[in-house]
């Protein structure tokens, strides 16, 4: 099957969806999630977005940013994140997203590990599924977007070295799909470890899909672990993420002895390093976050998602501690862009965990990848909008792919690992496909 759009969105997570809804009116869109259409990281995000509080902050903003990112940020891209964070809020937030509030009706602000104030937004503790729900239902009531639900990625449709589309599997069956332009927004790797706070399903295809097409990359093994994930023993799901708020409320990490050992808001992968190494050495499988001395009503209104799914596990955080470890978490490399998102192959854009925008540097600042998100895939539109009218779809024929969805799922994921494997010999056990 052949179809014909002006975009073609893989990914409907906040970078797909906000890209989306920031393309004109009279340009098609077509969306295609490879499962459901909040099967994505954003909808577990739990923190929630950073804000620019004001010109005085700018500079602590930025240099938050840079320092937790080890200095190896491209400071052109945090300075665009940074000073036009407060836009895409306010935009967000007249989409239809909920913020907390307090008791006068001001946006709350809370304050997360490395940053030097509070400037982060949040609903609750889960911001990502407020913010995936707000796009969801905006999206929707777009004629121009329509949004295929369990469809694949396999393949760009290209004529040298310009993207003309994709190819994709819906009910088994290959659909080429040609456009104007395509924007890769499929999220990050987390489905090729074994633990990890992402969903199962994001395997990397967008990467691979870059590696085969000699599209360039960049920092591929810069992986974060997030410090503080649900310790499940035997567990093989996805791991449940203990958002770093708990700690900007004041949650402490202790050992099984009761100790603190380490201070509880510094960068993530300081904290994830002290954490490894004091179960090491106490020869344990977790450390502990506690939150028992906190009121049990706050609890369950700021961390209503924590205290129950902690809950129906058998733990109640008011009276008892959190076991917590390590969990693979977020991608900083990905598909090498511009400050525009526009990738090394002309008509091909990448939004989101997919890309690297040089923004994180090696370890993320907490709450700015939902950030991220939104600022560059708006950027993206904008080029889009620009230049839609004057840009053709290719006709480009599409051979017939005689193996199943299952191979290239597969075969993705087989590229990603191996090149992770290349590039961090030290987290080669952590991997699922060995």
């Amino acid at each position: 099957m052949d179809l014909y759009t002006d975009v073609v969105i893989v990914g409907t997570g906040a970078a797909g969806l906000y890209a989306a809804l920031n393309i004109k009116d009279n340009v098609d869109i077509l969306m295609i999630s490879k499962g459901k259409i909040n099967e994505c990281n954003t909808n577990l995000a739990q923190g929630g977005i950073c804000c620019l509080r004001g010109e005085e902050d700018i500079e602590s903003f930025i240099e938050d940013t840079m320092k937790a990112g080890k200095y190896e940020n491209d400071k052109k891209s945090v300075e665009i994140l940074v000073k036009e964070s407060i836009e895409n809020i306010e935009n967000i937030y007249k989409l239809g997203m909920n913020l907390d509030k307090d008791d006068k009706g001001n946006i709350r602000y809370t304050k997360e590990g490395a940053h030097s104030i509070n400037r982060i937004v949040h609903y609750k503790d889960k911001t990502g599924e407020e913010l995936e729900e707000t796009l969801i239902k905006n999206a929707r009531e777009k004629r121009n977007i329509t949004i295929y639900e369990n469809t694949y990625m396999v393949d760009l449709i290209k004529y040298n070295n310009v993207c003309s589309g994709v190819v994709a599997f819906k009910d088994q069956k290959q659909i080429n799909i040609h456009s104007r332009f395509v924007i890769l927004a499929c999220g990050g790797i987390g489905g090729v470890f074994k633990n990890s706070t992402n969903e199962r399903i994001l395997t990397g295809d967008g990467i691979a899909t870059a590696i085969k097409n000699n599209i360039e990359v960049a920092n591929l093994d810069y992986i974060q672990f997030h410090p503080t994930s649900l310790y499940e023993n035997q567990k093989e799901e996805r791991r449940f993420l203990i958002s770093e708020a708990v700690r900007g409320e004041g949650g402490k990490i202790l050992n099984k002895y009761g100790n603190r050992f380490v201070e509880e808001l510094l960068p993530r992968d300081i904290v994830t390093k002290y954490i490894y190494e004091e179960e090491k050495r106490t020869n344990s499988n977790c450390v502990y976050l506690d939150v028992t001395f906190m009121e049990k009503f706050f609890l369950k209104n700021r961390f209503p998602t924590i205290y129950n799914k902690c809950k129906e596990r058998g733990i109640d955080i008011s009276k008892e501690f959190i076991p917590i470890t390590p969990a693979q978490h977020y991608f900083m490399g990905g598909i090498k862009v511009d400050n525009y998102s526009r990738t090394s192959m002309e008509n091909l854009f990448a939004c989101g965990e997919v890309s690297c925008t040089g923004v994180h540097g090696k370890n993320r600042l907490a709450s700015n990848s939902l950030l991220e998100a939104l600022v560059f895939s708006k950027r993206a539109a904008k080029v889009i909008n620009d230049n839609v009218d004057s840009t053709e779809v290719l006709s480009v024929e599409v051979d017939k792919l005689n193996k199943d969805i299952k191979f290239y799922r597969e075969n993705s994921i087989e590229i990603v690992t191996k090149k992770i494997k290349e590039l961090r010999r030290d987290i080669e056990n952590e991997l699922a496909f060995n």
